[in-house]
């Protein structure tokens, strides 16, 4: 009891190690990245039960149930669909043995131990998810923007004389230029591919 308490004082209860590119192949974690999308990891931690897995799509976390159990559970967080936040990096006090980084993936808080001497590392994931947050934040206001947009030009024209014959016609204009309009301002605002980020701040 008493060496599980200290253990827990000096972050040693499951720090996490940073697994180098050339060890992907060796994780549990690298079974599940989609390769034939071109999904690639570029970052990986791997702690006594879990293996956090950042890939340019998503982050992959296999979910141990305890550092005893063989039992994994998969969870995968695609970028898209899952806004990063709140992203924090704690670094060392003089008894500490370990750093961590925090962050929010849609609802869920991680909060990952990661060993001291492998804080230059962590820094470049941190920069990293930290970029993927802003770019993320900023183009949620783009694609609220586009919409309004689009909204205040319907409006404009329901408030226009328009010549009854022609409605039907006019509206269905409108609304192949709405469709259009929209899919464009999505597929430039709304990324799944978060690779250009890793590669410019992960050194490996």
């Amino acid at each position: 009891m008493f060496k599980k308490i200290a253990a827990d004082a000096l972050g040693l209860s499951d720090i996490g190690k940073i697994i180098s590119p050339a060890d992907y192949d060796k994780t549990d974690a690298d079974d599940y990245v989609m390769h034939e999308d071109n999904e690639k990891i570029y970052f990986l931690i791997k702690t006594k039960a879990d293996e956090y897995c950042f890939t340019n799509l998503a982050l992959i976390h296999v979910d141990g149930a305890s550092a005893v159990s063989s039992k994994r559970t998969l969870k995968r967080y695609p970028y898209s669909q899952y806004a990063i936040s709140n992203v924090l990096l704690e670094t060392a006090g003089k008894i500490d043995m370990d750093v961590e980084i925090k962050f929010t993936i849609g609802n869920v808080q991680f909060d990952i131990d990661v060993r001291k001497d492998q804080i230059e590392q962590l820094k470049d994931l941190y920069k990293s998810l930290l970029r993927i947050a802003e770019i993320t934040y900023e183009n949620k206001i783009y694609l609220e923007m586009g919409s309004r947009s689009l909204d205040k030009a319907v409006s404009i024209l329901q408030n226009s004389r328009t010549d009854d014959n022609k409605l039907a016609d006019t509206y269905k204009e409108l609304t192949d230029f709405g469709f259009t309009w929209l899919t464009s301002v999505h597929d430039q605002y709304h990324l799944k591919d978060f690779g250009d980020v890793f590669e410019k701040y992960i050194n490996n």
